[in-house]
């Protein structure tokens, strides 16, 4: 008798915080490459902003549960209270074209 390892594909979670649809081309870009282990998940903010939000808990979510976040907001008050968030609930959250980091803030060159 053999003693076969058999490797089982979790489900991976991703949500996408965008701004005007401002992550559609890349969102279109991860649904084709969907394989079933794959679920996406779009969160959308498409009104007028002031300048600066004092607080952002109007527009954001207070929980999230998600493997891993990509934000395309390009409010940077929502960009950061979202990355805060993540933080707090240990979430890595890819900013591609952000200026700060955090412990799970990736933020690859755009």
């Amino acid at each position: 008798m053999t003693n076969q390892k058999t490797t089982e594909k979790k489900m991976q979670n991703i949500l996408v915080f965008q701004q005007n649809n401002s992550g559609e081309s890349k969102v279109k870009g991860i649904r084709g490459r969907e394989n079933g282990y794959l679920h996406l998940e779009i969160f959308s903010i498409d009104e007028a902003l002031p300048v600066v939000l004092d607080d952002s808990s109007e527009y954001l979510p207070e929980h999230i549960q998600a493997d891993i976040v990509v934000d395309y907001l390009k409010h940077p008050d929502l960009s950061h209270d979202l990355a805060r968030l993540c933080e707090k609930n240990n979430i890595p959250v890819v900013g591609s074209g952000k200026k700060y980091r955090g412990r799970n803030l990736f933020t690859p060159p755009t």
